[in-house]
C-alpha cells in the first residue's frame, strides 16, 4: 500500500495537488501566481478582507505585479480566501507571513503561531506544511513541530514539515520567483523529500541543506551579511564626508578590482521587511547559547543611526541660507523603503520626517506609489503626495532625496530646488545648494 508521502509526492510532481499559500503579501502572492502558472490548483489565505476580493476581481494590489498576471492565474483557478477552515481542501500549505520585531528588539512570532492555531484542526495527514518566513535556527523544529504533533501527526510519516526561505526583491526584474535559487530543507529526510518535490516543479534550482536549522541560518547569514556591509559603508561615508571625500567615487573606483571586493552603496537607513530586522532574531537566540553578536549588532547601530544623520545634513543646509528646521517647509522626495517599489515598512524616510517634524518642520511628501500616505503602526501623517513641478519646488525650503525611485525628474530637482539634501548619490556634483547625505 503506497504511503502518505509516496502518494503526496507522486501528487505533486505530476501537479495534481492543491496549493495553499498562508499570506498574500509581497512573498505570498508571487508564489501563488507562480504555482498557478506551473498549472497547480492554488487556494490563497489571507486575514485582510481586501486581498481575496481584489484577486476576484483579477486586480493586483502591488504596483511591481501586473493585475494581467493575477487575470491569468484567477483564469488557471487561483482563489483567496479569509476561511482558514478551508485548509484541509489542499495538500500544501506555505506559510508566507510576516516574523516582526517587538517594541524590545525581540523576535515576534505571532503571525506564525496564529496561523498554526487557524489551521491546526483542519489539518489532515498527507499534507505538507512549509514555512517561507524569516526566523531564527530552530524555529521549525521548536515552534511547528511541536504543535503538529499535539494534533496527533507523525512528522516524516503522515505529515511533513519544511522549511524554505523565501528570497523575494520587489521590484528587481532581474529575478523572479521561477530564477532565484531556492534553499530547502525538512523536519526529517522524508520531510525533505517532500519539500523537493513541492518546489522542484515551480522553481529551476533547488538548494537542499541537512536541517531546518541550517537552513533557517543560511537565511539569516543572506541578510545579515548585507546589513553589516552597510552599516560599513554608512560608516565610511560619514568619514569620507568629514574629510571632503566623495565616497561615491570611492566605491566606484573599488568596484574596478575584479576580486574580493563586492560594491554597496550609503543610504539613509535601512528599510524593508527584511534587512533591519532579521539580524535580530539571530542576536536574540545567540545570547540563549552565551554568545553576543557585537559586529551584528555594531551594524545595527550605525544603520540605525543614518536617519539623524541625515536631520543634522538638513539642519546644516538651512543654516547655510541662514534658516533653521523650525518653521521650515520641507519636501521628502520618496516614503517606500527601496526605490521603484509600493513598500512603506521600516521605511528611514518615514523616520526622517517624523524627526523633522518633531523639530518644528512643515513636512510634505512627493512619492507617485503612494497618493496618500499609508496606515503605519509607528508614524502617522494625514498627508497626500504633492505632484512634482516647479512651482511646488520653488515653495519648499528645502528638498530630500530619500528614496530614487526612475520617475522622479532629478533634471527639474535639482534645477529648481533652492536646498537639496541627496541621499542616494543622484547628483554627482554637490554645490552651495546640493548637499550629499
Amino acid at each position: 500500500m503506497p504511503t502518505h508521502k509516496t502518494i503526496l509526492a507522486n501528487k505533486l510532481k505530476d501537479r495534481t495537488a492543491a496549493i495553499g499559500i498562508i499570506g498574500l503579501g509581497y512573498v505570498g502572492l508571487p508564489l501563488a501566481l507562480r504555482y498557478a502558472q506551473a498549472g497547480y490548483r492554488v487556494l490563497g489565505f489571507d486575514i485582510d478582507e481586501e486581498k481575496p476580493a481584489t484577486i476576484a476581481q483579477g486586480q493586483s494590489y502591488f504596483r511591481h505585479i501586473p493585475g494581467k498576471n493575477i487575470v491569468s492565474a484567477v483564469d488557471c483557478g487561483f482563489t483567496a480566501t479569509t476561511d482558514f477552515s478551508r485548509a484541509g481542501e489542499v495538500d500544501a500549505l506555505i506559510i508566507c507571513v510576516p516574523t516582526p520585531l517587538l517594541e524590545h528588539k525581540e523576535p515576534d512570532l505571532s503571525y506564525v503561531t496564529n496561523t498554526m492555531v487557524s489551521i491546526g484542526p483542519h489539518l489532515r495527514a498527507g499534507q505538507v506544511v512549509s514555512l517561507e518566513s524569516t526566523t531564527y535556527p530552530g524555529t521549525t523544529a521548536e515552534v511547528l513541530a511541536p504543535r503538529l504533533e499535539e494534533g496527533g501527526f507523525t512528522m516524516g510519516d503522515d505529515c511533513f514539515l519544511v522549511y524554505s526561505p523565501e528570497r523575494e526583491d520587489p521590484g528587481n526584474p532581474d529575478f523572479s520567483t521561477q530564477s532565484i535559487p531556492k534553499v530547502v530543507s525538512g523536519h526529517t529526510e522524508s520531510c525533505l523529500e517532500v519539500g523537493i518535490a513541492l518546489y522542484q516543479g515551480v522553481i529551476d534550482q533547488l538548494v537542499p541543506v541537512s536541517s531546518t536549522q541550517t537552513a533557517e541560518m543560511t537565511k539569516l547569514l543572506e541578510n545579515i551579511h548585507r546589513a553589516v556591509n552597510i552599516g560599513l559603508v554608512n560608516e565610511m561615508k560619514m568619514v569620507a564626508d568629514r574629510m571632503g571625500i566623495d565616497i561615491y567615487e570611492v566605491i566606484e573606483a573599488a568596484s574596478t578590482k575584479p576580486f574580493g571586493f563586492v560594491p554597496y552603496y550609503p543610504g539613509p537607513g535601512l528599510g524593508g521587511h527584511c534587512i533591519p530586522i532579521d539580524p535580530f532574531y539571530l542576536t536574540w537566540k545567540a545570547r540563549e547559547y552565551g554568545v553576543n553578536t557585537r559586529f551584528i549588532e555594531l551594524a545595527g547601530e550605525v544603520n540605525s543611526s543614518m536617519p539623524a544623520w541625515v536631520v543634522d545634513k538638513v539642519a546644516l543646509a538651512l543654516i547655510s541660507v541662514s534658516r533653521s528646521v523650525k518653521d521650515s517647509r520641507i519636501l521628502m522626495m520618496g516614503i517606500a523603503y527601496k526605490k521603484n517599489v509600493d513598500d512603506v515598512r521600516e521605511s528611514p524616510s518615514v523616520e526622517i520626517m517624523q524627526q523633522l517634524t518633531d523639530l518644528g518642520a512643515s513636512v510634505s511628501y512627493c512619492d507617485p506609489y503612494f497618493p496618500r500616505f499609508p496606515k503605519m503602526r509607528k508614524y502617522e501623517f494625514d498627508l497626500t503626495s504633492e505632484t512634482l513641478d516647479t512651482d511646488l519646488l520653488k515653495s519648499v525650503d528645502c528638498v530630500v532625496i530619500g528614496v530614487d525611485h526612475d520617475v522622479f525628474d532629478y533634471e527639474l530637482i535639482f534645477s529648481a530646488a533652492p536646498l537639496v539634501v541627496d541621499c542616494r548619490g543622484r547628483n554627482r556634483e554637490p554645490n552651495e545648494r546640493v548637499f550629499r547625505a
